[in-house]
This record gives C-alpha cells, sequence and structure tokens, in this order.
C-alpha cells in the first residue's frame, strides 16, 4: 500500500466528515490574533507557551502537516508570512478559505511532510508542527528536512504521541482494561490483523504509527536540533490519559 496516497485520501475524509483538527476556525479568532490575542495547540489541548515563539511580526513561519485552517491562518493573522505544509488537499483548502475571507497572507502547498525540496536552505524561522508525524512510518527525514530549512537559531515546535498509548490493545483500553499487546515501534500495517485494519481502511480512517522516543526525540538531536523545551498533555478521549499524558511537545532550537 502507498501509505503517503492512502492517508493524504483518509484525511480529506476526514474533512468532509468534519473531524475536529480540520474545522476552520471562525473570523472572531482572526480578529482576536490580530489584537494580539491568540493561542494555538501542537498537543489535543494545552496550548503553547508564547514565550516558545520567538517574534512573529514578518517571520517566516512553516506550519508543517498542519493543515486544517487552524494553527496558520491564527498564526498569519499574529503577523508572521506562513506557509501551509500538508498532504491532503481538502485540509489546505481549508486553509485558503481563512485566508481568502480574512484577507491574510498565506501560502498552501501540498506534499510529504519527508520531502521539503520545495523550499531552499535556511528558509524559515519557525517550523510549526503539530502531532502528525504519526501518519508517516518513518520520521527521522522529517527532522533532518526540519534542520535544514531552518535559519541558524530558528525555532521547531513539535507535537507528537507518547508512543506508550500504541502499546495498549485499542479495543479493550476503550472498554477500561488496558492489556500490554504491541511492540513499539507500533505500525498499523504489521502490528493488526488484517481484519482489525479493514476495520480502520473501510471506515477510510488514517493509518498510524506509534514512533520510539530515540527517533522523536533523540532524532530531533542527531539532525542537529537542540532541546530548549518541554511537555506533556492528555486528551479526554484517550482512556490511558487518566495515568500518564499521552502526548509531548518539544521546543528545539537550531544553532
Amino acid at each position: 500500500m502507498d501509505i503517503r496516497s492512502y492517508n493524504r485520501d483518509a484525511w480529506d475524509r476526514q474533512v468532509r466528515a468534519g473531524n475536529r483538527w480540520t474545522v476552520a476556525v471562525g473570523p472572531e479568532e482572526i480578529a482576536a490574533a490580530r489584537r494580539g490575542e491568540w493561542s494555538v495547540v501542537l498537543t489535543p489541548t494545552k496550548p503553547v507557551p508564547r514565550d516558545w515563539f520567538p517574534p512573529l511580526i514578518g517571520l517566516d513561519v512553516l506550519c508543517l502537516a498542519s493543515g486544517g485552517g487552524q494553527q496558520g491562518p491564527v498564526l498569519a493573522a499574529a503577523g508572521a508570512n506562513v506557509t501551509v505544509f500538508d498532504n491532503s488537499p481538502a485540509q489546505l483548502a481549508r486553509d485558503r478559505e481563512v485566508a481568502d475571507r480574512d484577507g491574510l497572507r498565506l501560502a498552501a502547498v501540498e506534499g510529504d511532510m519527508r520531502d521539503l525540496s520545495a523550499f531552499p536552505d535556511g528558509r524559515f524561522g519557525l517550523v510549526f508542527h503539530p502531532c502528525a508525524n504519526a501518519f508517516v512510518p518513518d520520521i527521522r527525514p522529517v527532522w533532518r528536512e526540519v534542520a535544514r530549512v531552518l535559519r541558524p537559531g530558528g525555532v521547531l515546535l513539535a507535537g507528537f504521541t507518547n508512543p506508550v498509548l500504541y502499546m495498549f490493545d485499542d479495543a479493550r483500553m476503550e472498554a477500561g482494561e488496558f492489556v500490554v499487546r504491541h511492540r513499539i515501534p507500533y505500525s498499523d500495517m504489521t502490528s493488526l490483523t488484517d481484519d482489525e485494519r479493514r476495520r480502520y481502511t473501510d471506515k477510510g480512517e488514517p493509518l498510524n504509527f506509534g514512533h520510539t522516543l530515540a527517533d522523536q526525540i533523540g532524532g530531533q538531536l542527531d539532525a542537529g536540533l537542540v532541546l530548549t523545551g518541554f511537555f506533556e498533555d492528555g486528551g479526554a478521549e484517550w482512556k490511558l490519559t487518566d495515568y500518564i499524558p499521552c502526548f509531548i511537545a518539544t521546543r528545539a532550537v537550531l544553532p
């Protein structure tokens, strides 16, 4: 299976189904961001600390795998020169709709988060990368490409899933039973039975991959980035978050 093509179509379907990460912000949020009143998330619920951001006015920002008409338009309204890069045309259409509606300076580019060859070295001062790398099977190329397109002193803000979430049998966890079943790294392609995987694909849901912390955090370090911030976050729809935060956000700088 071509994972990129499948997940592109799956996220297009999520847009049509009204997935919460595909619902664009309204005019009132854009107006507030223009007044300096804004917040965005890398993980399901916790706003990113404002002091994690460099000054946004005139800053070249890449919202990486961040389509959906949410973070990109808010950062553009706050004064940044935003490029939204995403695998899903329908997600990018959400960003274009908000930009057209509210007169924002924003570009939307389709592509694979592991290949940023559309951009030259040192193009951006900030890369904003919310929880999305669970939809590609290998993430070290993502960090290497981010480091390449960041200028010296540039900042990466990234959100990702704590791999502990993928260890448990999903159906049993929904019933409140925590049964360890899967090894990490996890893949919907190899960790599930054919029947289980079909239950996802028949519903048009994206395929997921659970990456090791060695690849999530160590991969950033190996790409030449320096970690300067870290927090954890939960999410009410995952029962495991009653016991451990299942999402992580990091701030890193390219020296």
